[in-house]
């Protein structure tokens, strides 16, 4: 299979050509910046050059985006541009290039403030059911883009998957609370819980969307991992965080204790990948559990292509406040 990927510059989509190529596989990658993963140098709003970059092409990952830390740095047009336009051109010239499958990244910002219920109420359970409603551009337009996948299935009959990912991204956190008051590794340990997925998980999730989607024809799916937690933990979740977290995974404790890092005292929401591991028979192998074993072992969590993708710079310039702005 003659295989297209965008925004290889970026984490997923040097994670997915680094496993690709590993595989014996030369698949196509273009992105805006150039890059030892990058084959050609254009933007996705281009038709001429996405239209050159598809020849001969049977299938296409779109990982491409302005994300969440453009926000304050970046025109909400430019997020339109790359977010709407550039997703539509490649699905039109996707389309008239006879591509045989389209798997669009997008990101579980799009619930927005579907993910926060009222201080009194349980922890949200997040399904693909939930209603998403956006509450920034980089949301509204990853939904917007998500939508237009629909419309090209359900118009052209052209199979397209959409993951909503959770957080993979190694950089430290964009609250100056949450840096001040934990360990980096101790915050993104905790996300696992609820709203983090490791990367390797991530490229095999779009891997076997990209297997299953000619039999899907389209859907949505949820990519994070497993959580430990059932509805009957929400409520202790948005309340008392560490006693729900001491029943499903006890031996977080002591393996916190000895690092001297401690749990999240609330979680707001709970990812759900149920649909994922059932359609795409997706079997993602990073989950908390599995974090507290490595972390007993003395290994690193992360696994081996996380720490060979490592961490990018999402601007050219420094901020004093973090690793971005925050609007």
């Amino acid at each position: 299979m003659s295989l297209l990927i965008t925004g290889t510059a970026g984490h997923l989509g040097e994670a997915l050509m680094r496993v690709l190529r590993a595989a014996g596989d030369d698949p196509i990658g273009i992105d805006l910046k150039s890059s030892p993963f990058t084959t050609a140098v254009g933007s996705v709003a281009d038709r001429a050059f996405v239209r050159r970059c598809l020849t001969g092409v049977d299938a296409v990952i779109h990982t491409a985006t302005l994300h969440k830390p453009h926000i304050a740095t970046h025109s909400k047009q430019a997020f339109v541009d790359t977010n709407v336009t550039g997703t539509l051109t490649l699905l039109e010239e996707a389309t008239a290039a006879g591509v045989r499958a389209f798997v669009f990244t997008s990101s579980t910002s799009v619930f927005g403030r579907a993910l926060t219920p009222p201080p009194d109420a349980p922890a949200a359970w997040i399904t693909e059911d939930v209603v998403p409603i956006p509450k920034n551009i980089y949301g509204i337009t990853k939904l917007a883009a998500e939508q237009l996948c629909e419309l090209f299935h359900r118009t052209r009959e052209l199979p397209a998957i959409v993951l909503r990912t959770s957080r993979f991204f190694p950089e430290e956190d964009d609250r100056k609370a949450t840096r001040d008051a934990y360990a980096d590794d101790n915050a993104k340990a905790n996300e696992f819980l609820y709203r983090r997925a490791d990367i390797d998980d991530i490229v095999s999730a779009h891997l076997r969307a990209l297997e299953q989607a000619p039999a899907l024809g389209f859907g949505r799916y949820i990519v994070s991992a497993t959580t430990p937690f059932t509805r009957e933990d929400l409520q202790d979740l948005h309340t008392n965080a560490p006693t729900a977290v001491a029943r499903r995974v006890p031996a977080y404790a002591d393996v916190y204790a000895r690092r001297g890092w401690t749990m999240f005292p609330h979680i707001d929401r709970v990812y759900v990948n149920d649909r994922a591991r059932a359609d795409l028979g997706w079997s993602p192998g990073y989950d908390f559990a599995r974090v507290i074993d490595l972390l007993r072992n003395g290994e690193d969590f992360r696994s081996p292509l996380a720490r060979a993708v490592g961490t990018k710079r999402y601007h050219a310039e420094t901020f004093a406040d973090g690793p971005y702005p925050v609007e």
